[in-house]
Formats: C-alpha cells, sequence, structure tokens
C-alpha cells in the first residue's frame, strides 16, 4: 500500500522533471568544420645549440655505450640537456641541463617515478 501511494504521489514529479545536464557544447550538427591550420616550420637554431648538439650525440653514440646507461631519470641527463636547448636556447638550456647533471644521483627525490624493466626511474621532462 506505501509503494502505490509513494507511487501516485511521485509519478507527477518524475513526468515534470527536466534534465539536471545540458551539454555545454551543444549539438554535433552546429560544430563547423575549420581546415587545418599550416604546419610551423621548426625556428632555426643557433650555431651553439648546433655545435652543442653533434658533442652531445656524440657523447651519446661513441662514449655512452662504452660505461652502458647510467642516468636515473628519463630522459636521459644528455637528452635532457639537448632537448632543453632546442626550447630555451643555448644559454638557459646548458644551465637547466648542468642542474640536471648536479641532481643526477640514486638519492630518493621528489619526482614522478615511471616503471621501466622492473626498476623505478625517476621522469622528469624539460619544461
Amino acid at each position: 500500500m506505501r509503494f502505490k501511494l509513494l507511487f501516485v504521489f511521485l509519478l507527477p514529479l518524475f513526468i515534470h522533471a527536466s534534465p539536471g545536464f545540458h551539454a555545454p557544447w551543444g549539438k554535433d550538427a552546429d560544430l563547423k568544420y575549420s581546415p587545418p591550420q599550416r604546419i610551423q616550420t621548426p625556428p632555426k637554431r643557433s650555431l651553439a645549440v648546433r655545435t652543442a648538439e653533434h658533442i652531445i650525440r656524440f657523447h651519446q653514440n661513441v662514449l655512452s655505450p662504452v660505461d652502458g646507461p647510467r642516468s636515473h631519470f628519463r630522459p636521459s641527463s644528455s637528452s635532457y640537456m639537448m632537448l632543453s636547448m632546442q626550447k630555451h636556447g643555448f644559454i638557459d638550456g646548458f644551465f637547466m641541463g648542468c642542474d640536471r647533471l648536479m641532481r643526477e644521483n640514486s638519492d630518493d627525490w621528489v619526482y614522478r617515478k615511471i616503471e621501466e624493466n622492473g626498476k623505478l626511474i625517476k621522469y622528469d621532462p624539460p619544461r
């Protein structure tokens, strides 16, 4: 009996209820086609950045395979320095890479960690 009374009183509320959520983006039919943007060419790097890239690649391809991987970070410190130089210029990238080299140790730092080959590696990409 209680269920029938509850149903009789709540049924009009459910019939006249409005939806509680409206999609903020509208209908798919309202979407307009915009042609793809032109791909931007990468900015030209300075002579200092190109020279540093060659030195870093020499280190990565010739010197580093002799000792094996030792970096506790991903990307490795040499890749980090090269990426930061390409993004921020020679001076800022060089100082960012030197700062990273000073932090290159097995101490527990406050970094996001990823698992690689069953080992936790610190993940710190250049910003």
